[in-house]
């Protein structure tokens, strides 16, 4: 272990001194990328884009256009080389490359180059060194990587989950996770970023509906939008995805389906468009990623009405369009409305996607594309065309004039630095929903503990809490550990895992129930003993990397395994009991939400997750997250999420077996109460600015600080078309201190008033608006009413 650190030492140090920018190519303000002497236009910073865009595409051979449409996945998944080889000028990237997708991030094989920083940092210019000297025309590459929940990288700051965030309904908080995951992808050499995920999540049995920010498309694209902003205020490109339609497949189902998400075109723009339009129009995304479903009958990567007429066209999208991995070789492999890769590379450039990716050599997808090219099924217009919108975002990120980390040394002082460190534990906290908290037992008093029984197979967990979509090999402190740390010396800690996550029949065990084994009896008697001697019990139960997450959708919502039993088990003994919900999704907890007096959703939070929950649970941090999405009684109820059509309406009184939610989108309890008052809505400016108004006041009537997420409904009283019974338009998390009162505004414009007609025109139609504001989608406190036209 200590002859592999000094011997990464000695690499890095050598490539310290080896690397100088001084070499010929290397000019006084600009460098000489094709090598011939002269400043040619695309390497002359005072020209304008097109122009150098222009230049440099009259100036590329078919090869070296062909290689800006694909890209080259990193060391360990296709690369054999950690740093440039001289086999490399026998392959196909000798004529260069779009990006290189996470390359030495310290996720696959070996740390190598991935830590400490700055040896990420040299490692990423020497590649770019190489790539500029090497190659004949000299064009920079974009590194890409993942960045849901924080940048995947060895070490980076690890953040709570998208879902998690979104539990926190704070804009502000959102743009500086952005900011920190940008900041840390600059640092490292990173310049494209692919986060946030935009899918609306509206089947909770999908896997990746942890990795959304929810199923409102306003909230979705709120947040969103300010993850993109925080990520590009650093120069790193924001890739969004899945573009399009890509949450909701058949019956929720992932892995190989990804089929046709049955959606109407009208509800396909109203929830699963619109946050990308807003992440698009609104924060400027730079780039997309296509996703693997059709829509119709028509593969999304193959679809000039989304890739064109939507995304370009109607969004104004400028940036460019990579696939999601092996969506492009789906075209013959899957959905066989293409021959093979020279076809369906016809059919996805002329739709509009930019790069293929794939965890393959890119050598495949070149040779098929130069097939069609040659044999004139390809249109050289179309390579070309593809090509300028690869070439424009790497100007416009300044790839051209400043190809490298700068200052290599500064990373080891910009990643996972102290404040980016509060901000996750800060995400932690705000991403805390509390369920339900019967006769005040929240807080504890840890002074006042003397037997406590931590209890559960999250308990301990730590290797799930991890993300293959986040920062890698970062120690997260687990829930007993978080716990523990915060009880004095006096208390006695008793532990049982009680059960695993799953049991050995699962899946099967969501559909069918299975006798106990005699191991698992033992572990579940084990935990019943020491919950019997607990003055308090922790319950630690949900998910694991094997019930929650990509191709890991689910039959059923319960708890998965033998949890449920374990659970009934405990509840049995009446002792006072917080059941603390660990995973990705909502559960069909009715028995808990009867039996348990105590519960809180925690989602996954990221490095900090036992110090947040231990935060709440003792009364440090007074939780104040909602639902970003609701928690249905049932599997059967599915389609049912937020929000609903009047023929869905979980308000409804008669079959209330199968109405309702467990708990509402946008529900959350505290540990205080508020007051809400003095509702006014002001038109008047909207003439002038197309805003109206709305202003109202939140008090503080409890005994101790806490935040409040006040929420923004309305719900078009009479219209041409069926519309939502309530939408989501405005949101603010507001802290007070008790007493404390605050006057809070939002604004409404006329698209947030709008709707799609019968002709698909969107327009906001005359009529009267109930505009509700609330703590809750089910619990409104102030409503009132206006009319349009407002004049």
């Amino acid at each position: 272990m200590i002859y592999k650190y000094r011997f990464t030492i000695v690499i890095v140090f050598l490539l310290l001194c080896s690397f100088k920018q001084e070499g010929t190519v290397y000019k006084d303000h600009w460098i000489d990328f094709n090598k011939n002497g002269k400043k040619d236009v695309y390497e002359d910073i005072s020209k304008p884009i097109d122009e150098r865009v222009n230049d440099l595409l009259q100036q590329m051979t078919v090869d070296e256009k062909t290689c800006q449409l694909a890209t080259l996945y990193g060391y360990g998944a296709f690369l054999k080389d950690r740093l440039p080889a001289s086999s490399w000028k026998d392959s196909v990237w000798k004529d260069g490359i779009a990006n290189i997708d996470e390359q030495l991030t310290g996720y696959r094989r070996d740390t190598l180059y991935a830590f400490p920083y700055s040896s990420h940092a040299q490692a990423i210019n020497t590649i770019q060194k190489w790539f500029i000297e090497e190659t004949r025309l000299g064009i920079p590459v974009d590194f890409t990587t993942e960045g849901i929940r924080g940048l995947n990288h060895m070490k980076a700051t690890y953040f709570p989950s998208q879902l998690a965030q979104a539990s926190s309904f704070n804009k502000n908080l959102v743009r500086q996770i952005g900011n920190v995951t940008g900041k840390e992808a600059k640092a490292l050499g990173y310049t494209n970023v692919y986060s946030p995920i935009l899918d609306v999540a509206s089947d909770p049995r999908w896997g990746r509906i942890e990795e959304t920010y929810g199923c409102d498309p306003y909230l979705v694209g709120q947040l969103g939008k300010q993850n993109i902003l925080g990520i590009q205020e650093n120069g790193v490109i924001s890739t969004v995805k899945h573009f399009a339609v890509y949450s909701i497949p058949v019956g929720g189902r992932d892995g190989g389906v990804r089929t046709d998400p049955h959606v109407a075109p009208r509800e396909m723009w109203n929830l699963y468009l619109e946050p990308f339009r807003v992440g698009i129009q609104e924060a400027k995304a730079k780039g997309v990623m296509a996703s693997y479903n059709d829509y119709d009958g028509v593969p999304i990567i193959a679809s000039t009405y989304f890739l064109t007429d939507i995304l370009r066209k109607q969004f104004g999208f400028n940036g460019y369009v990579v696939s999601d991995s092996h969506a492009l070789e789906d075209l013959f492999d899957k959905y066989h409305v293409a021959v093979d890769t020279a076809d369906a590379a016809r059919l996805a450039l002329t739709a509009g996607l930019n790069v293929r990716t794939e965890f393959h050599n890119p050598a495949d997808y070149l040779r098929g594309l130069r097939r069609g090219i040659k044999n004139g099924s390809i249109a050289m217009s179309v390579v070309d065309l593809r090509v300028k919108e690869v070439l424009k975002v790497k100007f416009e990120i300044g790839l051209f004039d400043h190809p490298f980390v700068e200052n290599v040394k500064a990373a080891d002082q910009i990643v996972h630095t102290k404040d980016a460190r509060n901000i996750a534990l800060q995400a932690a906290r705000e991403g805390i929903v509390l369920l339900k908290n019967k006769d005040n037992l929240l807080p504890l008093n840890p002074e006042k503990l003397k037997n406590i029984a931590i209890i559960g197979p999250n308990a301990k967990e730590h290797e799930s809490l991890l993300s293959r979509y986040g920062p890698s090999r970062v120690r997260v402190t687990t829930v007993f550990e978080g716990i523990t740390k915060m009880l004095p010396a006096s208390v006695n800690v008793l532990y049982a895992k009680g059960c695993n996550h799953t049991d050995d029949h699962f899946p099967e065990s969501d559909v069918e129930s299975f006798p106990l084994s005699e191991q698992e009896k033992k572990g579940i008697d084990q935990a019943m003993e020491i919950a019997s001697k607990a003055d308090v019990v922790f319950l630690v139960l949900g998910d694991n990397e094997n019930t929650i997450g990509e191709t890991k959708s689910r039959l059923d919502l319960k708890l998965p395994g033998h949890q449920e039993e374990l659970l009934e088990r405990v509840a049995a003994l009446n002792k006072p009991t917080i059941l603390l919900l660990v995973g990705g999704r909502p559960a069909t907890i009715n028995f808990a939400s009867k039996h348990i007096p105590a519960i809180l959703e925690t989602w996954y939070l990221g490095e900090y997750m036992g110090n947040a929950i231990a935060d709440v649970v003792f009364g440090r941090y007074n939780p104040g997250g909602k639902l970003s999405v609701p928690f249905p009684k049932s599997v059967g109820q599915i389609p049912l999420s937020f929000p609903m059509k009047p023929s869905a309406d979980a308000h409804s009184s008669s079959d209330a077996n199968v109405n309702g939610f467990i708990y509402p989108f946008g529900y959350g309890l505290s540990y205080t109460t508020f007051n809400y008052s003095d509702l006014k809505i002001d038109a008047g400016t909207y003439q002038k600015s197309g805003k109206i108004k709305v202003d109202f006041k939140i008090t503080n009537t409890g005994k101790i600080r806490g935040d409040e997420v006040a929420q923004l409904y309305f719900h078009d009283e009479v219209s041409s078309v069926t519309t939502y019974v309530m939408n989501l338009r405005g949101f603010e998390r507001i802290s007070l201190e008790p007493g404390e009162s605050k006057k809070v505004s939002m604004v409404l414009t006329s698209h947030d008033l709008s709707l799609l007609n019968q002709k698909m025109e969107r327009i906001v139609e005359p009529g009267w608006f109930k505009i509700m504001i609330g703590s809750s989608s089910e619990d409104i406190r102030l409503t009132d009413r206006i009319k349009f036209p407002l004049y």
